[in-house]
């Protein structure tokens, strides 16, 4: 089904106002996922407290200009999730890190923590931070 024009505008200012607050954001190919295999990653990406949203790649790279994930605009290509940790830095790659060792359609295809790009092979690296509590343990 088809978007209209003011439903694709609200969902590149919501994406846009999440990408505002968030700390990183992870961007996977989820192609040969079933509908059941994405709904359970939903499901655990809301536990762990990451924004997960599938969408368009142009409303993806319109909502993330002028933040500082634009630095991924250039690999925003073919379908796509992207998963937004607004406090945890590593929330959203564990939560793909470790969905993807039982699935392994789910591929990371690229990443951005400060503003800084990188490739999908770093997932493990972002994945590896500690928590909040972790850290101020």
């Amino acid at each position: 089904m088809a978007l209209r024009l003011e439903d694709k505008k609200a969902l590149v200012k919501e994406l846009s106002a999440v990408a505002g607050e968030s700390v990183t954001v992870v961007a996977a190919d989820y192609r040969g996922l079933s509908v059941e295999d994405m709904t359970t990653l939903r499901k655990e990406a809301r536990d762990a407290g990451v924004y997960m949203r599938v969408v368009k790649n142009t409303l993806a790279r319109r909502a993330v200009e002028g933040t500082e994930f634009e630095c991924m605009k250039d690999t925003l290509k073919g379908p796509i999730l992207l998963a937004f940790a607004k406090d945890d830095p590593g929330a959203a790659a564990r939560v793909i890190e470790d969905f993807a060792k039982e699935h392994d359609a789910l591929q990371a295809v690229s990443l951005s923590i400060g503003g800084k790009l990188l490739p999908g092979s770093d997932l493990d690296m972002l994945a590896s931070l500690p928590t909040f509590d972790q850290a101020r343990a």
